[in-house]
């Protein structure tokens, strides 16, 4: 199989990288090889690789500076997948693509199935929304993987953000009222593979690590593990608080844990627990 990931620099795409078995061929490209808002540029890349499979891996994922860059945020998640689904189809390959958990709108009592109704709260979960729809409607029978909270080693993201901060300060405030699941990025890339390698019919999947936490919940425990691996010399204290006292410009879901059971059974994806794949990456860091 030969899989083509757009979006190679990013946390995702490096994972995927990283995770290819060796009896596949991989292509990882970054934006400065194929822009996803060259529309041109990227029918050309398809064209020459001829993948069996296209991972995208490459998104705005700005969410508070959607809500004032709201048409940047659409041409990357909305229009420019929309192109990419088409070019897809043309060349004969499928579409794996990536979404998120703000799709919904986070008053679920339960988490949520891949058929559920979707209500985004922001431009950013909006945008990503309308790139699904590109996807699902596109000739080419795509298939759209959504995961949430997800962070790796490298690149920007909530665990390496709290081990700056608690090297950095005394204390820390965590909201303990938005509710979802951290994901590994390298949890998600071996899901990805599995879920190609299963070649699953089109539609809508879920992905996460298993197991639920608040950020406060996420925060407390990257501390543990990392004090104990050696990764900070000192505890700082880990504050909750709620989210109206951490306004933003974007509104969040307040739950968003994710119904992974239909793809984990199709893909024959073992269930790891977020603080054992947490552990894992921080050895990972600890390695480096």
């Amino acid at each position: 199989m030969k899989v083509l990931v757009l979006g190679g620099g990013g946390q995702v795409g490096r994972a995927v990288a990283k995770a290819a078995p060796a009896q596949h061929e991989v292509v990882v490209t970054t934006r400065a090889e194929a822009d996803i808002l060259d529309g041109p540029a990227i029918a050309r890349a398809l064209e020459r690789h001829r993948a069996d499979w296209i991972v995208n891996a490459a998104a705005y994922t700005a969410v508070d500076l959607a809500e004032e860059e709201r048409a940047q945020a659409f041409a990357v998640n909305e229009a420019a997948v929309g192109a990419l689904a088409r070019a897809a189809g043309r060349a004969g390959s499928r579409l794996l693509h990536l979404s998120t958990d703000f799709v919904f709108d986070g008053r679920a009592h339960r988490a949520y199935l891949p058929t559920d109704p979707t209500n985004p709260l922001s431009a950013y979960g909006a945008s990503k929304l309308g790139g699904e729809r590109h996807v699902l409607e596109a000739q080419g029978k795509g298939i759209v993987l959504r995961t949430a909270w997800v962070y790796a080693a490298q690149g920007r993201n909530f665990v390496l953000t709290m081990l700056r901060l608690m090297r950095e300060r005394a204390e820390v405030r965590v909201v303990d009222d938005q509710i979802g699941t951290p994901t590994w990025a390298q949890s998600l890339a071996d899901a990805i593979w599995r879920l190609m390698c299963a070649a699953p019919p089109a539609g809508i999947y879920h992905f996460t690590d298993a197991g639920v936490a608040s950020w406060y919940d996420f925060a407390v425990a990257i501390q543990e593990e990392a004090l104990a691996r050696g990764l900070l010399a000192r505890s700082a204290a880990v504050v909750p608080i709620a989210t109206s006292e951490y306004p933003t410009r974007a509104l969040r879901p307040a739950f968003s844990v994710l119904d992974t059971r239909s793809t984990r059974r199709l893909g024959e994806i073992p269930a790891v627990h977020w603080r054992q794949s947490l552990r894992m990456m921080l050895d990972e860091l600890r390695a480096a």
